[in-house]
This record gives structure tokens, C-alpha cells and sequence, in this order.
């Protein structure tokens, strides 16, 4: 049967209650004690011994029970506090998570905007840098035709400055044979924008054609050459004004795309910043809202936990209070029922008085009768029938009938012991030869053994050697059935393949008629007279009737 279990105030009483039974039945059995047993201690009544016990473990279960209040109200007490706190803080906790619920996914809506703009910045940056890198290699190709333009209009312009002068000064014919006047004459050739008949004139000139006929006064190739140089001046001016208007702007470019890079980086650092720090905020706020998950479901486990215990330790202490008081009724009953002056009375009489002496224990002549009786009954049964039992016997039976005088009985046992002797004489002669005997036995018995290890060698030795022919009859008997099983597993599956060719030919004939049975179908379409028409069947007498 199983029983519930019993709690500490149970198994308390229990021992408490076992305890006092022994102590009162040691107490109850103290009159049957031999009286010497009670010399040392008749100063102290035992039945007063017993109710100051019993007194003293009703105090104590009182004050245990006293105790147990105190730690029953403290653990209450507890109970109520832990619980609030415990609620307080699941409801704090709960705030906080939806708090930081919120907060992350702020922050994190804030961080993929900071990403965004980020990287829209950081692309930004790199289209400026790259329109910087292009203009700079612009303004370089467009600076090195300036530079090599500028050079050939002033080198133009010397050669027709030359010209003018050599002309002014009559000496076309020195001028001619220089290399400004061949310089000019290839830049007139090539110059588009003069008159058809002032380039020709101008070549024929400068070709020694006229340079003969050529008078300073007519004054014709010196204005067109002066034109020429105006033109040349002028257009040298327009490509410098070009050229610096080109400088100013890409100037402005370079200035105002610096400053949009400038921008942009310190816009890039300080949303990088903004962002590592926002990134910092998010895993601690995420971190500590996992922690505050964490700590609330424990608080909640907690809290319940609480509950639990503090309801079931409640009910325990109420079982405790009642078996403390049931305890407490039982021990109060117990002295009374000792302290009762009936009771006392019937104690005075059970127990001995003080004038009590001790009492000398004799032996008494039954005692003595029965202590020879039961050496007698020894000795008779180490006589044989014909060796004087009828005369121990007799002794046994004078002893019992306590009327014979001891006389006879005396003289018997003389007679007994004189018996006895001749007996022990014969006794120690019957050893003399049995000790020969036992040598002899002895001897034989050696002998004997050392056949018998001979022969227990030999049945070993026989019974390894019929171990070993077991095993290998074993071993041949495992490989001829492993044989008759590898016989067996291949014939199955012979007959397996068998059966499967079979039916493998047989598949492949029928495939085969139904092969030819569609290509003689396709005959008869596409080539008539390879078709084999089917032959008639021939009606047997029972159908043509039937027809």
C-alpha cells in the first residue's frame, strides 16, 4: 500500500511517541527485574522521571510550535513583500519593452535613412571628384592648343611685321630669300579667310614673281599684308580674351566643386559618426531589451513559483499546527493519567520500598537434581546397551523419584566410573591401531590422489581435445550451412533470372508481332505492295451456321 508522506511534525511525534512507549514499558517491567537490579537506584522514583520527561517535551513541543508561528508569520510576510515587489517589477519591465520596442524601431528607421543619405552623399562626391578629373583634363587639352595656337599667330605675326617692313623699306628681295617670307607664305596658303585675288597676289609676291616689277609706291601687297596683320592681332586678342574667359570659368568650376566635396565630406563624416553611434545605441537597446525579456519571463516564472509555495506552505503549516496540538493533548493526557492518585497508589505497591535488602539466590536441590540428571543423560549416550545404561538408568531414575537414599546411588557410580576406565584402557588401544590404520589409509589415500590428478590430467587433456574437435565440427558445420545457404540464395536467384528472361523473350515476341503488326499497318499506307494482308480466317461448321 502506499502510504502518503508523512511531514517533519509526523515523523517528530512518531519518535517522540516511541520513545515514551519504551521508557513506559521499561517502567511497567521494572517489578519483574531481579531486586538487586534496583539497589543503586531508589533514591529516584522512575514514574517521576517519566512525567518531568513528558512535562519537558510538552514545553519543548510549545515552544517549537511557538518558533514555527514566528517563521510562518516572517515567511508571509515575505510572501506579500516579494509578491509586490515581483509584480512592480514585471509591470516596470513590461513599460520598458514596449519602450525599447518602439525606440529600436525608431532608431532603426533612422539608421536606413542615414544609410541612405550616406551613400546618395558618398555617390555624389564621387561624380564631383570625377567632373573635377574631366574639366582638369579639358582644360589641359584646351590650354595645350591655346599655348600651341598663341605661338603660331605670334610667329605669324613677327613674319608679316617682317614682311611690312622689308617692303616699306624696299628690300623685298632680301625678305624674300629669308625664312619668314617662306614661314608667310605657307600661312597665306592655308589662311581661307583672305580674297581668292588677294591670296593669289599675295603668293605671287611672296613666289618672286613680281618682286621685280614690285614698286613701293603702289602700296598694293603692303595694305593687304597691314590687313592681314590687323586680322592677325585682333584674332590673337579674341584667343587670349577666349582663353582667360576659359581659365575663369573652369576657376569657378574647381572652386565650386571643392566646395561641394568639402560639403559632402564633412556631411559623410558627420553622418558616419551619427550613424556609428546610432548603430552603438540600437545593439545596446536591443541587448537590453533581450535582457528585459529575459528577466521579466524569469520574474513571471518567479512570481508564480511564489505563489505556488506560499499557498502549499500554508496548508502545511495548518497540518503541522494541528498535529502540534494533537501532540500536545496526547502528552497532556499521558500526565495526567501518571499523576493520578490511583495511579500513584498502584505505583507504591509495584515498586520496592527503601528498606528493601538484597536477596542471596541459592541454588536449590531441584536445580542440582536436574544439573546431575543432565549429566547422566550425557553419559548414557556414550554407552552402548551392553555397556550398563539399565544402571544409569537407575541412577536417573533415583534422582527423579527424590525418595532413594544416596548409598546405593554412590556405590553405582563407583562401579560407573571403574567401568568407564576399563572402557578408556580399551579406547586407547582401539587408537593405538587406529592411527596405524589411518597411515595406511593415509598412504593409500596419497597414492590414490596422485592416480586421480594423473586422471584428471588425462580427462583435461581429452576434453580440450574434444573442445577443439567441437569447434572445428562447429566451424564445418557453419561453413556447410553458410554453403547451403550461398546454394540456395543462388539458386533463388537462377530462377529469378530464369523467370525474368522468360518473361523478358516472351515481352520482346510480343513487342515484336506488335511491331510488325504497325509497320505492315504503315506498308499498307505508304507502300502498298509490301503489305501483307491478314489471312482469312476459315469459319468452322457451327459459325457458318451461325452466319
Amino acid at each position: 500500500v502506499n502510504l502518503p508522506p508523512r511531514s517533519n511534525v509526523e515523523r517528530s511525534a512518531m519518535h517522540k511517541a516511541s520513545a515514551m512507549m519504551l521508557l513506559l514499558a521499561a517502567v511497567a517491567a521494572g517489578p519483574l527485574v531481579d531486586a538487586t537490579s534496583f539497589g543503586q537506584g531508589l533514591a529516584a522514583n522512575p514514574i517521576r522521571k517519566v512525567v518531568t520527561m513528558l512535562q519537558a517535551m510538552q514545553t519543548k513541543v510549545t515552544e517549537e510550535g511557538k518558533k514555527a508561528d514566528e517563521l510562518f508569520e516572517k515567511y508571509t510576510c515575505y510572501c506579500k513583500s516579494s509578491g509586490g515587489n515581483l509584480a512592480a517589477s514585471i509591470e516596470s519591465a513590461e513599460t520598458k519593452i514596449a519602450e525599447l520596442s518602439s525606440s529600436i524601431e525608431s532608431d532603426s528607421e533612422k539608421k536606413a535613412k542615414l544609410e541612405g543619405d550616406l551613400s546618395s552623399h558618398q555617390e555624389d562626391r564621387d561624380a564631383a571628384n570625377k567632373a573635377m578629373a574631366e574639366a582638369t583634363a579639358v582644360r589641359e587639352k584646351e590650354k595645350a592648343a591655346f599655348d600651341k595656337a598663341l605661338g603660331e599667330s605670334k610667329t605669324n605675326l613677327v613674319a608679316m611685321r617682317k614682311a611690312v617692313e622689308a617692303l616699306e623699306k624696299g628690300m623685298a628681295g632680301s625678305f624674300l630669300q629669308s625664312g619668314a617670307a617662306r614661314f608667310l607664305q605657307r600661312y597665306v596658303a592655308s589662311n581661307h579667310q583672305l580674297l581668292e585675288t588677294d591670296r593669289q597676289t599675295v603668293l605671287s609676291f611672296l613666289s618672286g614673281q613680281q618682286a621685280e616689277a614690285y614698286a613701293p609706291q603702289s602700296g598694293e601687297i603692303t595694305g593687304i599684308l597691314k590687313q592681314m596683320e590687323d586680322e592677325m592681332f585682333a584674332d590673337q586678342k579674341d584667343m587670349i580674351a577666349t582663353e582667360d574667359a576659359a581659365v575663369k570659368a573652369y576657376e569657378g568650376l574647381m572652386a565650386a566643386k571643392k566646395k561641394e566635396v568639402a560639403a559632402l565630406s564633412k556631411s559623410i563624416e558627420e553622418k558616419s559618426a551619427r550613424l556609428g553611434d546610432l548603430g552603438v545605441k540600437l545593439a545596446e537597446m536591443k541587448n537590453d531589451h533581450e535582457d528585459t525579456v529575459e528577466g521579466h519571463e524569469d520574474d513571471k516564472q518567479f512570481l508564480a513559483d511564489l505563489k505556488k509555495n506560499c499557498a502549499s506552505k500554508s496548508g502545511v503549516h495548518e497540518e503541522e499546527k494541528k498535529m502540534r496540538a494533537q501532540e500536545i493533548v496526547a502528552l497532556a493526557d499521558t500526565i495526567k493519567v501518571l499523576n493520578d492518585d490511583d495511579a500513584l497508589e498502584l505505583f507504591k505497591k509495584t515498586l520496592p520500598s527503601s528498606s528493601a535488602s538484597f536477596v542471596q539466590m541459592q541454588a536449590s536441590t531441584s536445580a542440582l537434581r536436574a544439573q546431575a540428571d543432565a549429566m547422566l543423560v550425557q553419559a548414557r549416550a556414550r554407552l552402548s546397551p551392553g555397556q550398563g545404561r539399565q544402571r544409569v538408568d537407575f541412577i536417573s531414575l533415583a534422582l527423579r523419584g527424590r525418595k532413594v537414599g544416596f548409598d546405593k546411588i554412590i556405590t553405582l557410580i563407583d562401579e560407573l566410573v571403574a567401568t568407564l576406565k576399563k572402557e578408556q584402557t580399551d579406547d586407547d588401544h582401539k587408537k593405538e591401531y587406529c592411527a596405524v590404520q589411518f597411515d595406511e589409509s593415509d598412504d593409500k589415500k596419497k597414492s590414490l590422489e596422485r592416480s586421480l590428478d594423473d586422471l584428471a590430467t588425462f580427462i583435461a587433456e581429452t576434453k580440450d581435445g574434444i573442445a577443439t574437435a567441437a569447434e572445428e565440427i562447429k566451424a564445418l558445420q557453419d561453413g556447410i550451412a553458410a554453403l547451403d545457404k550461398s546454394v540456395a540464395e543462388a539458386t533463388e536467384q537462377r530462377k529469378e533470372e530464369n523467370a525474368e528472361y522468360k518473361d523478358l523473350m516472351a515481352n520482346n515476341g510480343a513487342a515484336k508481332e506488335v511491331i510488325l503488326f504497325a509497320k505492315n499497318r504503315l506498308q499498307k499506307f505508304y507502300n502498298p505492295k509490301m503489305y501483307k494482308a491478314p489471312p482469312k480466317a476459315e469459319l468452322s461448321k457451327e459459325d457458318r451456321i451461325f452466319v
